[in-house]
């Protein structure tokens, strides 16, 4: 009786496997190996003895006031529902919802990286760099993205109201809920005065086809006869890594892509392979404050392996890579791994990518460069100048 019993007091739970779970995914990845001055090991034990494991919602609540020790809004916890959600919406071209890429200030403020283009919201008027403060009148603050996301779900066709601050200011913004599909890659042939041909590429999002249609779309272009590239990037808040990685080798035949790289420096490095589709054509990149995330580490290979001349602003600056891990009931854990950095050794998170030159301003400080095919191909007629040079 004696063994039986202390063999039951020994058993691990389903709800203590779970907490043992989300603290080995930490455990073994995260970004910062001082985790934010904790003992881990510590915090684990004192989980495993005193924390409310009796049921399934008070372990998620364990579970998320262990990586709220962290300090990091981006490690998170996914329950079942939200996990399947964000792998579906990462997954798939076609998507319903208000169309809006989130991160979080400095200042702890959920903030617009930027409106995905021609979705719900870029069309209600939301920019980048806009804080979310309300959503439907409750206040956003001390909420993770994915809880402020959840929010932003609803019925297609349905209104749902965002107060968006800025420069201290406040404004209400009503976005229609709806089905949208986002096409990665646009492109044309633009002529301009002299014979000149300029091959210009839109590409709004790196998805699972980003990489073969910018590809397809260069290869078009260089059959013309073009000669510059423009790769627009601007309002691009990142996607699947390997699309940089793929697009930044057809225009590089040498050099480094991006470091990977942990609290303890370097993790991993990628290269070019030899594999560009046109290495030589000149090639300007256009960017702003809502390029982010994979956009970023694009531009900054091209930009400090000199094959190309960034035009625009000061882009976002998400450099830290987060990988989501599955638990045994269906829920995850997000957890942030590494950072970028550039080729040159450049920390992209919170920084961003310093552009080369400006773009022509409007009175309110926008850039009057259209971002869609035709109106490019209208604007570089009247000043080729700014892209051939």
């Amino acid at each position: 009786m004696h063994a039986a019993a202390a063999t039951r007091a020994s058993a691990i739970t389903e709800n203590q496997m779970l907490y043992l779970e989300a603290w080995r995914a930490v455990d073994k990845a995260y970004v910062d190996k001082t985790f934010n001055g904790n003992n881990w090991f510590k915090l684990r034990e004192r989980g495993l003895k005193t924390a409310d494991l009796d049921d399934t919602e008070a372990t998620y609540g364990t579970i998320r006031e262990m990586l709220g020790k962290l300090g990091d809004p981006f490690t998170q916890f996914l329950e079942p529902e939200k996990y399947a959600s964000v792998t579906d919406r990462t997954m798939k071209a076609d998507v319903s919802g208000v169309g809006v890429e989130m991160g979080f200030g400095d200042d702890a403020k959920v903030v617009v990286v930027a409106p995905t283009p021609g979705g719900p919201s870029a069309e209600a008027g939301v920019k980048a760099k806009d804080f979310i403060v309300a959503v439907d009148g409750a206040a956003t603050r001390g909420k993770s993205l994915y809880e402020v996301a959840d929010e932003l779900q609803g019925p297609q066709g349905s209104k749902v109201t965002l107060t968006l601050e800025r420069d201290g200011k406040t404004r209400d913004v009503a976005v229609q809920r709806k089905r949208y599909t986002v096409v990665p890659v646009t492109s044309a042939t633009c002529e301009v005065k002299g014979d000149k041909k300029i091959g210009y590429v839109k590409l709004s999002a790196f998805n699972q086809v980003s990489g073969a249609k910018t590809k397809e779309a260069l290869a078009a272009l260089k059959a013309d006869g073009v000669d510059v590239f423009v790769l627009d990037l601007r309002d691009n808040v990142g996607g699947l890594f390997p699309g940089a990685l793929e697009i930044a080798k057809a225009f590089m035949n040498e050099g480094t892509i991006v470091y990977i790289a942990d609290s303890n420096g370097e993790r991993d490095v990628f290269q070019a392979d030899r594999t560009a589709l046109d290495a030589a054509t000149p090639l300007k990149l256009l960017v702003n404050k809502g390029t982010a995330s994979a956009s970023e580490v694009l531009s900054g290979a091209l930009q400090d392996n000199k094959r190309a001349i960034v035009l625009g602003e000061q882009t976002f600056g998400k450099g830290l890579i987060q990988t989501l891990v599955p638990l045994s009931d269906g829920s995850a854990v997000s957890v942030t791994v590494a950072q970028y950095r550039t080729p040159n050794g450049t920390d992209i998170n919170k920084i961003g990518i310093t552009p080369d030159a400006p773009l022509p301003l409007d009175a309110s400080g926008a850039d009057i460069v259209p971002s869609n095919a035709a109106d490019f191909c209208a604007y570089a007629r009247e000043a080729p100048e700014l892209f051939i040079s």
